[in-house]
C-alpha cells in the first residue's frame, strides 16, 4: 500500500504554540519602533530647523525686531492631536502663515498645519505627530525654554520667546531644554529631546550619539 505524508495534530499544535510565542515576542518591538520612527523625525526637524537658520542669517541691527524672523521649530498640543510647525515669521506680526513655513524636503511639502483647520494635501504628514504616532502632549522642561518653540540663529545657537524680541539677545538660551513627548494612553514609553544651551546641539535621551 501507497502511504501519504502528513503532520499529525501534535506537530500542528506545536507549529501554532510556536508562532504564538513570536508573535508575543514582536509586539514588544513593534512599540520599540514607534517610538524611536517618532523621535527621529522630530530630531531630525528640529536639525533641519537649524540648518535652514544656519543658511539665512536673519541679523539686522537696524530692526529691534529681527529675532522674529528667526527659524524656528513650534510645537502645539490640540485635541485632534499633536503637531509641530517649522517656519520663520517673516512679517513678524505674531503668528505663521503656510507661506511663511519651511518644505520638508522628504516629499515637498509644507511643515505646516493649523488645528483650527482639515489636513490639507499639500502639508506634510510628517509634522502630524497625534495622527501618525499617537503623540498625545508634549512638554518642555527648562527655564530657557519656557515656550513651546525653540529657534536657531545663522550661527546655530537656540533662542526662545522670540515673539518678544528686541536687539539685546535677551531670546537667548541659557539653559538646557528637555522637550517629553508623551503617547496617548501610555504606550510605548514617552521619549525626551534635549537641546544644549548655547550650542543647540539636539539629541535624544539616552542616545547620546544620535
Amino acid at each position: 500500500m501507497k502511504r501519504s505524508s502528513a503532520f499529525t495534530m501534535i506537530e500542528l499544535v506545536f507549529v501554532i504554540v510556536i508562532l504564538g510565542i513570536l508573535a508575543a515576542l514582536a509586539l514588544p518591538r513593534f512599540d520599540r519602533d514607534l517610538r524611536q520612527e517618532a523621535a527621529d523625525n522630530v530630531l531630525s526637524s528640529i536639525r533641519y530647523t537649524q540648518h535652514l537658520a544656519l543658511n539665512d542669517d536673519k541679523t539686522d541691527p537696524f530692526d529691534n525686531q529681527w529675532q522674529k524672523e528667526l527659524w524656528a521649530i513650534r510645537f502645539t498640543t490640540a485635541a485632534s492631536g499633536s503637531y509641530y510647525n517649522v517656519s520663520s515669521d517673516i512679517n513678524q506680526n505674531g503668528s505663521v502663515s503656510k507661506d511663511e513655513t519651511a518644505i520638508d524636503p522628504s516629499n515637498g511639502k509644507y511643515m505646516y498645519h493649523h488645528h483650527n483647520n482639515p489636513v490639507q494635501a499639500n502639508e506634510s504628514p510628517n509634522v502630524l505627530l497625534g495622527k501618525k504616532y499617537g503623540v498625545g502632549s508634549i512638554d518642555f522642561t527648562g527655564t530657557g525654554c519656557s515656550l513651546k518653540h525653540i529657534a536657531f540663529d545663522h550661527l546655530g545657537r537656540p533662542h526662545n520667546s522670540i515673539g518678544g524680541a528686541s536687539n539685546d539677545y535677551s531670546t537667548y538660551m541659557n539653559t538646557d531644554c528637555n522637550i517629553t513627548f508623551t503617547f496617548t494612553g501610555g504606550s510605548p514609553n514617552s521619549f525626551s529631546i534635549i537641546i544644549k544651551k548655547e550650542t543647540g546641539y539636539a539629541y535624544i535621551d539616552g542616545q547620546d550619539d544620535s
